[in-house]
């Protein structure tokens, strides 16, 4: 589809609003992916840092024992 002007661009023919708000839409699920990713990537380094830490200490214990 060509366009003759940005305004008629930004129109879309009659259908900008459910252009533009798909477009939102997917931006913002987007964004959220990205930011529940990292969250969730951070949760799970903590975590196996907390089970590392765990056996280590559990380690130290039994050599302690021996």
């Amino acid at each position: 589809m060509q366009f003759d002007s940005i305004s008629d661009f930004f129109n879309m023919g009659g259908y900008a609003f459910y252009v533009w708000l798909s477009y939102g839409v997917t931006l913002v699920c987007f964004g959220l992916l990205i930011i529940f990713s990292k969250v969730k990537k951070k949760q799970l380094f903590k975590h196996i840092n907390q089970k590392i830490q765990r056996e280590q200490l559990l380690k130290a214990r039994r050599s302690n024992k021996q």
